[in-house]
């Protein structure tokens, strides 16, 4: 078989596999619904219990906290997104889906390239929901259409970077609550201890460290340069630079991952 033959079936394995995901989410509209309601329960929360004590104010960056919260939200939405791969995944395992997919003549790759294509169509669903649901509550872009639009893509190329990560673990593990328990391992730190919800400087300094040099802060950052227009030393860049590393190292290693478990 020739080489442009071979990447063609692999890009139509793929697309099939896409559309089966896809279809999933139009079958069970649910999954979608629930996905949203968590993070509209952090926004919402976060911002009427934190937004008072932080300040609505101009001591942080882009005036009221809802317009620094958002991006913040957005970043943990992409990563909990990420995680339904894993998730997903060791749950076709558990059902013999994966053993079925084996079975046939298709792309090795492209089972974990289409759950992961579709979980980054179903996050961007969900970002959608969530600008409505953050404009509603005074959320509004102030570096220009062009830059939302490109917030929107430096969290959804995350965001698939991630979900590669997810679904090492999930063809790992094996089973999907611990494929769950294993990706929040991982999650909560990245999230909770970064400049999400409140700025760096309020942190301990031992905190501060680690804060200001892990990708989830590059990511916030840079989404919230992008969206309000607020510098971020180089957040960008930054932030594209770990996408496309943990993409280098996740994707061959969770394409091996399925291969070795399909001997």
């Amino acid at each position: 078989m020739s080489m442009s033959k071979q990447i063609r079936n692999e890009i139509s394995d793929t697309v099939v596999i896409t559309r089966r995901n896809l279809y999933r989410y139009i079958r069970l509209p649910q999954l979608v619904f629930f996905s949203s309601i968590q993070p509209i329960m952090f926004l919402t929360l976060f911002n009427f219990v934190f937004g008072g004590a932080i300040g609505n104010g101009t001591a942080i960056p882009g005036g009221k906290y809802i317009n620094y919260l958002l991006p913040g939200i957005l970043a943990q939405t992409m990563l909990f997104g990420g995680l339904q791969t894993g998730i997903g995944l060791a749950e076709d395992m558990g059902k013999g889906i994966i053993d079925r997919f084996r079975s046939l003549p298709m792309s090795r790759s492209a089972v974990m390239a289409g759950r992961t294509l579709s979980d980054m169509v179903r996050n961007l669903t969900v970002a959608g929901i969530m600008l409505t649901v953050g404009t509603l509550l005074g959320f509004r872009f102030q570096n220009g259409f062009i830059n939302a639009i490109g917030m929107i893509g430096i969290l959804l190329l995350f965001s698939f970077a991630f979900s590669w990560v997810a679904a090492f673990l999930g063809m790992s593990v094996g089973d999907a609550e611990t494929a769950q328990l294993a990706s929040f391992v991982i999650v909560f730190p990245l999230t909770f201890a970064s400049a999400a919800f409140v700025p760096i400087q309020t942190m301990p300094s031992w905190l501060q460290v680690f804060a200001r040099n892990q990708p989830v802060t590059h990511l916030v950052q840079a989404a919230r340069e992008l969206a309000l227009g607020v510098p971020s030393n180089g957040a960008i860049w930054k932030s594209a630079v770990w996408s496309l590393a943990i993409l280098s190292i996740f994707v061959p290693l969770a394409i091996a991952r399925y291969r070795s478990r399909a001997v």
